[in-house]
């Protein structure tokens, strides 16, 4: 899939990530939205190279539930890292 639909996904996946894991970042919506966008090229990119998630090449649910489940790792990285 393309890197800009990645970034579109992303945008949408950082808010559900932060959805499911609220709390404060410090950075805003902002943030959460960067943080997403980085989770959703990861998650993707992870889950292409070792062929999971199903078929990750356009707009559907198996791209969305990766791109979400990739911005809930990268924010709860951000979290960690932050805190220390």
């Amino acid at each position: 899939m393309g890197i800009i639909a990645w970034i579109i996904f992303g945008l949408i996946a950082g808010i559900i990530a932060k959805f499911i894991m609220p709390g404060r970042d410090g950075g805003g919506f902002i943030i959460t939205v960067i943080l997403g966008i980085v989770g959703a090229v990861v998650g993707g990119w992870l889950a292409t190279m070792f062929g999971i998630g199903g078929d990750v090449t356009g707009f559907n649910l198996p791209s969305f539930l990766v791109a979400v489940v990739g911005a809930i790792v990268v924010l709860a990285i951000y979290r960690m890292v932050r805190r220390n």
